[in-house]
């Protein structure tokens, strides 16, 4: 492409985020040529974004937060409103010449970042990131999410091989349970279709082949029959998301439909074209090429293509054969055209919105026929005077007064004494892998017990309630562990407790649950001990709840501890804030970094909040004021008030600054640790940084705590 579409991009941006992008971040002494630069690259990240997700433009700019402290990601966004959170993580490079770089090394950066983001560990993030920080954490405790990378490279050319290479080993290395993270490449060609819009939808023209097609003629002019896999694939491999054009929701790249789709193509092939509900085309003109004969192979001019139903499967299919074309290619696929020649204005979105708006049946539904699932129905409402719902789509009663067959699976899954059920249960958001037949068959078994069921989803609600509890004091790895491990924890708990006669309607199962709390406490302290001995403190937490073999390890070395009657493990202090304060109060940061002369004059230094509480209480209102976040640093004011407030000039120290500011923002007057929360970005925190300072100069002495 020229140097106009270049330049036309770069007048969209200036047209789309003039005023929006915050560059605020750029030093005093940044050129302007710099700046320029700066700008265009957070304008094509916010462009990604809205490619990505229809949000408006102030939105889309809201999202970028490059610049120092980015971690190797230039913007998120997060999309809530799907069956499962998908994140989308943009790393952009513009160029005025059309070529755009991203090296081995932007990879490395950019998948430390993402370990970060499965950490919690929030506050290594500069300031602007912090604003995303709420959506992110409603992402994961929602499930896990899927992840999308999208590298938005202002360039034609493709990825170099070894930089391809290294991206896709390193995907392969976060999927290594199961396919949660995949990546795209957003290039010039899509900035300025994403640009133009409906406008820039390329007009798809191509030859197909259907085998057995049929013909239909009245009301209007419609072919159905079957494509190979090998042709969808190289349908889509030429023309990519533009065949998408008028689809809804497009491909969703890495959703667990689109993943089911995959793993049934390159598991059973043959069976492909039986299991596929098929794809659906609009055609403005379809046109037989050569004599087509109904019941035989006719081969078809297509223009003006468009999938609106099935683009998930063309994406799967494409995906599967690029994967293994040797046994992808033994697949076959139900294909409709229809064509829009003589078709009413309006036809074609409506056989559009028509078409993806249809409920699918899903194996739960089938479920909701079992007996043993209506006899439970029966039961809870005989013996218990409760509510259980087993219809998908039926209102859910209120905790107190039932549940559903969802909640029962999930819970009946986590305190099965066969571990790996609680970690089918946790792969998927919609349990669908406890509705397999054989699975589903030892969840619940041929005639379940209504009190069995019940008191399992009690623990598991237990359970959960104390593990929510313990967030608010929890940091990073262990924060994730308590969001991630309730049903590991559940599992654990479940077989410490005396459970005999869980099944009897006399049972004292009140005094089973009385001893929940204090039992979360100590197996969450070894469960997470065990994760860390077992797989290493950079492993992922959820891969030790998502991998049958990885929670058997984790629980077995769990259950040693707590036999073992050893006092439970302590949280390190990295994982608490108690402990993080603590440890800032040990040494006396300014009085550190002021003798050493550590932080320049003037240095702008930027607060992050420390814990959840923090966050909940403080986020929005950092936000209303960017300035309430920065300070200058000073050495000349002494080592009893270096900072100067951006809001009101005033000399402050870091706790005494950091105290005022959560109370302004919450009403709540307590002592905060100012050196864990006060960063010099890309640097570290005042923690961080007079701890390098203590160890370069070999001294390692309690100098008192920072004045208050």
């Amino acid at each position: 492409m020229s140097k106009l579409h270049i330049e036309y991009i770069r007048n969209a941006i200036d047209e789309r985020y003039t005023g929006l992008l915050d560059t605020s971040d750029l030093p005093k002494s940044t050129s302007e040529q710099s700046r320029r630069q700066a700008f265009l690259s957070r304008g094509i990240a916010a462009l990604a974004v809205q490619n990505e997700h229809q949000v408006s433009p102030r939105a889309a700019a809201a999202c970028v937060f490059d610049g120092a402290d980015d971690r190797g990601i230039d913007a998120i966004s997060v999309e809530l409103s799907t069956p499962q959170p998908r994140i989308c993580l943009v790393q952009a490079k513009w160029s005025d010449a059309g070529k755009g770089a991203f090296d081995e090394e932007a990879v490395h950066k950019l998948f430390r970042g993402l370990d970060l983001l499965f950490d919690r560990a929030y506050s290594k993030f500069n300031s602007r990131f912090q604003p995303l920080v709420p959506e992110l954490q409603q992402a994961f405790d929602l499930g896990l999410p899927k992840v999308t990378i999208v590298l938005a490279l202002m360039r034609t050319a493709p990825l170099d091989a070894k930089v391809r290479e290294l991206l896709e080993e390193k995907i392969d290395a976060q999927n290594l349970v199961d396919e949660i993270v995949d990546y795209k490449v957003m290039d010039l060609r899509d900035f300025h279709r994403a640009i133009l819009g409906d406008a820039a939808t390329p007009k798809i023209d191509a030859a197909v082949r259907l085998d057995g097609f049929v013909q239909e003629s009245t009301p209007y002019k419609a072919l159905y029959g079957t494509m190979t896999v090998p042709d969808l694939a190289d349908l889509y491999g030429e023309h990519r998301r533009g065949l998408f054009a008028r689809n809804i929701r497009d491909s969703l790249d890495l959703t667990d439909v689109n993943l089911k789709i995959q793993n049934t193509l390159l598991e059973q092939p043959e069976h492909f074209w039986y299991f596929s509900n098929g794809i659906t085309m609009l055609c403005e003109t379809v046109k037989p090429i050569g004599r087509a004969v109904p019941g035989k192979v006719g081969d078809f001019k297509l223009t003006g293509i468009s999938v609106v139903n099935g683009a998930q499967t063309v994406s799967a299919i494409h995906r599967a054969f690029v994967k293994d074309p040797d046994i992808a290619q033994i697949g076959r696929v139900m294909v409709r055209l229809i064509s829009l020649e003589d078709c009413p204005e309006g036809f074609g979105d409506q056989v559009t919105t028509t078409t993806n708006t249809q409920n699918p049946i899903e194996e739960r539904d089938f479920k909701s026929l079992d007996q043993g699932q209506i006899q439970l129905r029966d039961d809870f409402s005989l013996l218990l005077h409760r509510s259980y719902v087993i219809k998908r789509g039926d209102r859910v009663p209120d905790p107190q007064h039932g549940t559903s067959m969802t909640e029962a699976a999930e819970a009946l899954a986590a305190v099965h004494p066969n571990a790996q059920l609680a970690a089918v249960a946790k792969r998927d958001q919609n349990l669908a892998g406890l509705w397999e037949d054989d699975v589903y068959e030892q969840v619940f078994g041929t005639a379940p017990n209504v009190y069995r069921v019940w008191r399992s989803i009690e623990l598991l609600r237990a359970v959960r309630t104390e593990l929510q509890a313990l967030r608010d004091g929890l940091l990073w790895r262990a924060d994730a562990a308590a969001s991630h491990g309730d049903l590991l924890v559940t599992h654990i708990v479940f077989r410490r407790l005396n459970t005999t006669a869980i099944e009897s309607p006399d049972f004292d199962w009140p005094g089973e649950l009385a001893k929940v709390p204090q039992l979360v406490r100590d197996t969450f302290a070894w469960v997470l001990r065990a994760i860390d001995d077992e797989y290493g403190k950079s492993s992922h937490i959820i891969a030790a709840v998502r991998n049958a073999e990885r929670m058997q390890r984790v629980v077995r070395a769990a259950l040693r501890g707590l036999d073992s009657d050893t006092t439970a493990p302590a949280l390190q202090d990295d994982y608490q804030v108690a402990g993080a304060e603590q440890r800032g109060r040990q040494v006396n940061a300014v009085k550190t970094l002021i003798a050493a002369g550590r932080i320049p004059e003037g240095t702008d230094l930027e607060f992050r909040p420390s814990s959840r509480p923090e966050r909940r209480e403080m986020t929005d209102w950092l936000a209303a004021n960017p300035d309430r976040a920065h300070a200058t640093w000073s050495n000349e004011n002494g080592t009893r008030n270096p900072l100067r407030w951006a809001v009101d000039g005033e000399w402050y120290s870091p706790s005494g600054l950091a105290r005022k500011m959560r109370a302004e923002a919450s009403g709540v007057d307590t002592s905060a640790q100012g050196s864990i929360r006060w960063f010099v970005p890309d640097q570290g925190s005042l923690e961080e940084l007079a701890y390098e300072v203590r160890q370069s100069e070999g001294t390692d002495t309690d100098t008192g705590p920072e004045e208050q």
